[in-house]
């Protein structure tokens, strides 16, 4: 006899199942055919499942991307991991996090172009700086904090405060740049990293002389001013 748990549990393994196939469907389908021309329809008949039945796990293309901003975050960290676990070099730390997000993402490179241009809108849902994609970003941005606060890196408070969420930022100027890099296995983008996290170490560094205070003082106002 099956107790009622185990048709629960059974169940939920089913939805969960159902629910990536058609997550995995339409990312699928967004690099093979773009994001806009993707309608959920096509995404349900590929997956094998009815329309109604795509649009109860997610609502809309957007949701989908939304899941797949999550996914994509939970992979992040995971392969983030073992760096944050082991280093203490802030260099190491942070050229390993924005390296890793490079790694996870390669699959996904091509389609980026296209997608883009939808994110790229400024009251777009799937913008990185939107309210719809505010748990990817804040779960981001802890990472950054994981980078800063278990490293060697020695700051005034106040910057200490803020760097991660300006590491999240130097981390979408990377997506940007990568967005557009043809080279072979994204080389530009890594060399971008490899020659940009060394400097941002050195001028972190910098903020501990004493005659450099008043300067990360206002650095600090002017960060607390345009922030939302």
């Amino acid at each position: 006899m099956t107790t009622l748990t185990g048709v629960t549990d059974g169940a939920t393994a089913k939805g969960e199942q159902t629910r990536e196939l058609i997550l995995s469907t339409a990312l699928r389908l967004f690099r093979e055919q773009g994001y806009g021309r993707t309608t959920m329809r096509a995404i349900a008949t590929e997956a094998g499942v009815s329309v109604g039945n795509a649009y109860y796990y997610f609502s809309s293309k957007e949701h989908l991307m939304q899941a797949y901003y999550d996914h994509l975050q939970d992979q992040h960290r995971e392969a983030a991991a073992a760096i944050l676990a082991g280093e203490k070099s802030f260099t190491v730390r942070l050229s390993g996090v924005l390296h890793s997000w490079l790694d996870i993402s390669a699959p996904y490179h091509e389609f980026a172009g296209t997608f883009f241009k939808t994110a790229a809108e400024p009251k777009s849902p799937l913008s990185p700086f939107s309210e719809e994609s505010r748990p990817a970003r804040e779960s981001s941005v802890e990472m950054f904090r994981q980078v800063v606060e278990g490293s060697d890196l020695k700051l005034p408070d106040e910057l200490k405060a803020e760097l991660p969420e300006l590491l999240w930022l130097m981390l979408m100027g990377v997506v940007l740049f990568w967005v557009h890099d043809d080279s072979e296995d994204v080389r530009r983008t890594r060399a971008l990293i490899d020659r940009a996290v060394p400097l941002v170490d050195r001028l972190l560094r910098l903020t501990r002389i004493p005659g450099v205070r008043g300067v990360v003082n206002d650095l600090v106002g002017l960060i607390r001013t345009i922030k939302p």
